[in-house]
């Protein structure tokens, strides 16, 4: 059930179900990133952090927040933001609930793009710049390779599998030809860590993420709601299919290959957090927005749980997420099974 609220000539329709799923994801990211700024080996209590973020802590208290925990903990919403959202438009654009960057083989091409680097002996800012760089190219190499007259989903999931497995294999080889502090290097930022982050790594993601999410949910929602309906439906309603589909998968590609520049391929979140935004909105459409929010709040709440599950050692964040994702998929098969759709 959907609301309008008319103001004049101005009209905005709202889902009440969808708008208190946002909210609560955002109130849950909110605690769990107040929560984070103050665990650790110098512990700060909630309120004296919000003083902090205030302005008004003590020089230590302000070094340790804002320089030290405050760049990871962004890195960790904007990484959790950006993969949802290009989850959500890939399961939308190719009408298949297995559409993610996990799946289509872009994240595998940013670990390519990140392993050449790594192995010609480049610096961690070179690194990230080898993950986009292989994102990108991998995106679309997997486009052209699935266009035939345009671009079918199922068509586009086969050719996206076939990518994945071959650049996986590509990535063991390059790992095979790495110093080994390199290669070891190389295997904490392909399991997908936060470890570290800091501004460097929070701004650029922060940066185009700022652009393109206005434009996706601003420009593009209403237009993508038509597409789910059919090409046909979609272009009878004045929606240019071939054009938005392309721009969509642009804006998904560049997310998914910024995340992975940021944290590394982290699994799962992209797959699991549009299907839990369907759920908790149990509304079948693209829900962007609440996958957005749905998506940072699971990504600061698995690194929580990474920096405090095991005392003493800290986890790498992909590890989380890809106990909650694969135990996620497990109980969704088994609930399709009991419902005889499997």
């Amino acid at each position: 059930m959907s609301t309008v609220l008319t103001a004049g000539r101005l009209s905005v329709r709202f889902r009440p179900r969808a708008l208190v799923a946002a909210a609560s994801c955002l109130l849950l990211a909110a605690a769990v990133s107040v929560l984070t700024l103050g665990s650790g080996d110098y512990p700060i209590s909630p309120q004296q952090v919000l003083r902090t973020l205030a302005g008004g802590g003590t020089p230590a208290e302000d070094f340790v927040v804002n320089e030290l925990r405050l760049p990871r903990v962004v890195t960790a919403l904007l990484v959790g933001a950006a993969l949802a959202l290009a989850g959500a438009l890939f399961q939308s654009l190719v009408r298949n609930p297995l559409g993610s960057p996990d799946v289509l083989g872009f994240t595998q091409g940013a670990a390519t793009g990140a392993l050449v680097v790594v192995v010609a002996g480049g610096s961690s800012l070179a690194l990230a710049g080898g993950a986009v760089a292989g994102g990108l190219v991998t995106g679309a190499a997997v486009c052209a390779l699935s266009w035939r007259g345009g671009l079918h989903g199922g068509r586009l999931i086969m050719v996206g599998i076939g990518t994945a497995a071959v650049l996986s294999g590509v990535n063991g080889y390059l790992l095979t030809r790495a110093q080994l502090m390199d290669a070891a290097r190389a295997v904490l930022w392909l399991t997908g860590s936060l470890d570290g982050r800091g501004w460097d790594d929070a701004l650029p993601l922060l940066a185009v993420t700022a652009v393109l999410v206005p434009v996706v949910l601003l420009g593009c929602s209403r237009a993508l709601q038509g597409l789910e309906l059919g090409d046909d439906a979609a272009t009878a309603l004045g929606v240019r299919v071939g054009r938005l589909r392309l721009l969509l998968l642009a804006a998904a590609v560049l997310l998914a290959a910024l995340a992975a520049a940021a944290a590394g391929p982290v699994s799962f979140v992209a797959l699991t957090a549009p299907q839990l935004a369907r759920r908790l909105t149990r509304s079948p459409g693209p829900n962007l927005a609440v996958s957005l929010c749905t998506g940072a709040a699971l990504m600061v709440t698995a690194d929580f749980a990474a920096q405090r599950l095991v005392a003493g050692h800290q986890l790498p964040v992909g590890v989380v997420t890809g106990v909650l994702g694969g135990g996620y998929l497990l109980w969704l098969l088994a609930a399709e099974r009991r419902a005889g759709r499997i």
